[in-house]
């Protein structure tokens, strides 16, 4: 019975700290809806398309998202004008995996350490290669290309 109790008690522990992480997260979205000029790029998966959440970006950034069924449409299969997909995920796991990681906890630890260490630098040269990546799709009118 105490096992029980136990479990129940953890189980009750991870539903407070998954609720107080998605509560961060969704204040900070809303800090940030309220600067000028801020678009949210919804990235389509579909966990991230509920109508809860549509009603969330709704609200929260009325005209001013990107994603399926918005008003401001995201091109599908992307990703060579995501800077996500086309610079940090590669950044990240390259400097992860710099080194043998020996469990999850320094596995969390290392994308933490990562992370945190993208610099200023880092995300001005993002910046270029994105507006490079516009450029090239602009001038082919959106078709498929193959970038460096």
């Amino acid at each position: 019975m105490n096992a029980c109790r136990g479990g129940q008690k953890r189980n009750e522990r991870l539903k407070l700290a998954l609720h107080w992480t998605v509560s961060q997260r969704v204040s900070i979205v809303q800090r940030c809806a309220r600067a000028e000029g801020v678009i949210f790029q919804q990235d389509g998966a579909p966990p991230h398309y509920g109508n809860i959440d549509r009603e969330f970006l709704d609200t929260t950034f009325p005209q001013r998202w990107i994603g399926m069924d918005a008003v401001m449409s995201w091109p599908p299969l992307s990703p060579d004008i995501t800077p996500l997909d086309f610079c940090l995920w590669g950044y990240v796991k390259q400097h992860v995996y710099s080194e043998r990681i020996n469990d999850i906890n320094h596995l969390k630890q290392r994308i933490t350490d990562v992370i945190h260490s993208v610099t200023p630098d880092v995300l001005t040269r993002v910046w270029e290669e994105l507006d490079y990546r516009l450029d090239e799709c602009k001038a082919i009118n959106g078709a498929h290309i193959k970038l460096r």
